[in-house]
């Protein structure tokens, strides 16, 4: 099928509106700490925005699950997760110092399913599938929470919101000058942008939970451990990585290992730390 040429005055247009809209779109989050992140990001979309519909969310959640008494139902498990939860968050400010400050919440779920989230302002939510399931140590925890306040931090769910109106705002210009049906372009920039940038901001989370932990005195070198767990209890098993939103586990096992001596000396300082503070018998 052939498609009409779009008149140029319409491609002005669209090339003025797409300027602009990543223009004044681009910044950074995040401080670039000891990993050395240095990344700009799109933001077209209010972080206002973004966090009240997350805050609604998890008040939602956690309703739900304290009427099926599902919410904090193991108390050692509890106190546990906000412990290693809270120490993270006392480092938060290396990358953004206004995330000191957030609402944060810590809140276990019983659930079978191997998941942790913590949603955009400092929600977060550990299924007690993960931790039993994977029989994670406090290392293996610290890595797989530092991930997820990570994606918080770099306001990934604000950016891929910001994203896919960039990427709608380009389909529809290009659709309407060129007569190129729209699921052809969304398929595309799926393919082409999203994918992609999803695989980046998992391997970015990665990187600065495995920085967030080590400060807090986990050891860096364990978060690797958390993936070949994965690999293990999914039998090895696992799709293609290009038309994956996460990286490939031996990927993500060679990066995160990768990492360790740059955030090394940032744990041994935080273990000198410990011992000098604590208290004399």
């Amino acid at each position: 099928m052939a498609f009409e040429m779009a008149p140029r005055w319409l491609l002005r247009i669209g090339s003025a509106l797409l300027t602009a809209a990543v223009l004044q779109g681009c910044a950074s989050t995040t401080n670039s700490g000891a990993i050395g992140l240095q990344r700009s990001q799109l933001m077209l979309v209010s972080s206002d925005t973004i966090n009240a519909q997350a805050a609604k969310g998890f008040q939602q959640l956690t309703a739900d699950a304290q009427a099926k008494k599902k919410l904090n139902t193991d108390a050692a498990m509890t106190q546990r997760v906000r412990r290693i939860g809270n120490d993270l968050i006392a480092h938060v400010g290396v990358f953004r110092p206004d995330a000191k400050n957030w609402a944060w919440e810590i809140n276990v779920f019983e659930s079978d399913a191997i998941n942790a989230f913590c949603a955009p302002g400092g929600k977060i939510g550990v299924y007690t599938g993960i931790v039993q399931k994977l029989k994670l140590t406090d290392d293996e925890l610290a890595a797989i929470m530092g991930h997820e306040i990570a994606h918080a931090l770099r306001e990934h769910s604000r950016e891929q919101a910001s994203q896919k109106t960039l990427s709608s705002l380009i389909t529809s210009t290009v659709a309407a000058a060129t007569g190129m049906p729209g699921e052809i372009m969304d398929a595309g920039s799926q393919m082409l942008v999203h994918l992609p940038n999803s695989r980046a901001m998992e391997l970015e989370s990665d990187i600065i939970g495995l920085e967030l932990m080590a400060r807090a005195g986990y050891d860096p070198r364990n978060a690797s451990s958390v993936w070949k767990k994965m690999q293990q209890i999914s039998g090895g098993s696992q799709g293609s990585s290009f038309l994956s939103t996460h990286p490939a586990g031996a990927d993500r096992i060679a990066a995160l290992d990768a990492y360790v001596p740059k955030v090394m000396p940032l744990y041994q300082q935080a273990l000198s730390q410990r011992k000098t503070s604590m208290p004399r018998r």
